[in-house]
């Protein structure tokens, strides 16, 4: 009896013992595991996926002290989504879009992507962002002169996906650059950005200048070149070239972000429709030959495709009607 009390005393000793090493060990594991996240957030944000990409927090800028661009702005962006960003003209698109890249700097508040601070414009950040601006310089050298000088600067560019992207765009790659029309160039700064396999590709009217086929190119190529790793902001007047691309909308109005929310969002809570005539239930219309294109709140369930020009519209006359809806 008594060897067996000193047996079940010791195998609860070694029971402690066990429980206390195991506790030591997940103590040492998670210390590591956190200072191991500290130093490379960057890392941990692609194996786990639970930080944003982008994560703007009271952002004031403007051009001019006098005349700010964004008040106090503030908005969480992540990887896997295709987020279309609209504005009126001067509602700060652009600038939204470079202070993202680093090329401008916030006046206060703090801007993060993928952990790292733009402004400071680290190499390790500016690999993973493609910015194609509206604006450019192609220089007067070849493609397989450019992309020799400008690929090296992106540790993952696929040279296989950017020539099959200059063939399916249809880019005479014999011919000099700067002699290219302006369409031309266009496709070729697009496919060079999406070669380079950046996590972030920001896009600032990226249509303007593309025929009608091109622009049927361009949707196609961008759908597949989603992955859950990528974020995808495409800034444009061209609402109608976004259709069935973006999953999200970003609004710009007044300062500050008028609107963001999923299409499948939108599309649950409003109801895009021809009506013959206008009630109470209608929140904003436009004449159109048959009557009137109406947004109303959807009551009833109603399946209906968004229209992003009668939304854009919407949301600049009726915005105080629409607020209730989306905060």
């Amino acid at each position: 009896m008594a060897e067996s009390r000193g047996r079940r005393a010791k195998s609860a000793e070694r029971m402690a013992l066990g429980v206390r090493l195991g506790n030591e060990w997940c103590q040492t594991f998670f210390t590591k595991n956190l200072e191991i996240r500290k130093q490379h957030h960057t890392l941990v944000y692609y194996l786990t996926n639970t930080v944003d990409m982008i994560n703007i927090n009271n952002l004031n800028f403007g051009y001019s002290k006098h005349k700010p661009l964004f008040k106090n702005m503030s908005m969480r962006l992540s990887n896997g989504h295709i987020y279309g960003l609209l504005g009126k003209n001067g509602a700060g698109k652009s600038t939204l879009l470079k202070n993202l890249a680093g090329l401008v700097y916030a006046q206060s508040g703090t801007l993060e992507v993928m952990g790292y601070d733009p402004a400071k414009r680290q190499p390790a950040l500016l690999e993973q962002i493609c910015f194609i601006p509206e604006e450019f310089y192609l220089p007067s050298v070849k493609i397989d002169a450019y992309i020799k000088a400008n690929a090296p600067f992106y540790k993952n560019f696929d040279h296989n996906y950017f020539t099959d992207l200059i063939k399916e765009f249809d880019i005479p790659v014999e011919q000099k650059l700067i002699n290219m029309s302006y369409g031309q160039k266009k496709k070729v700064i697009i496919a060079f950005g999406l070669a380079t396999q950046a996590k972030l590709v920001i896009m600032d009217e990226p249509t303007n200048g593309l025929d009608i086929p091109s622009k049927a190119q361009f949707r196609k190529i961008m759908a597949s070149a989603m992955t859950d790793e990528r974020c995808i902001i495409i800034s444009t007047h061209q609402v109608r070239d976004l259709d069935n691309l973006i999953d999200t909308v970003i609004m710009l109005d007044e300062n500050d972000i008028a609107l963001k929310a999923t299409v499948e969002e939108i599309t649950a809570k409003l109801t895009f429709k021809k009506v013959k005539e206008i009630d109470d239930s209608i929140i904003y219309a436009e004449p159109s030959l048959s009557g009137y294109n109406a947004v109303m709140p959807n009551y009833h369930q109603e399946e209906s495709k968004l229209d992003m020009e009668l939304l854009f519209n919407a949301i600049l006359a009726e915005k105080i009607k629409f607020k209730p809806l989306f905060s």
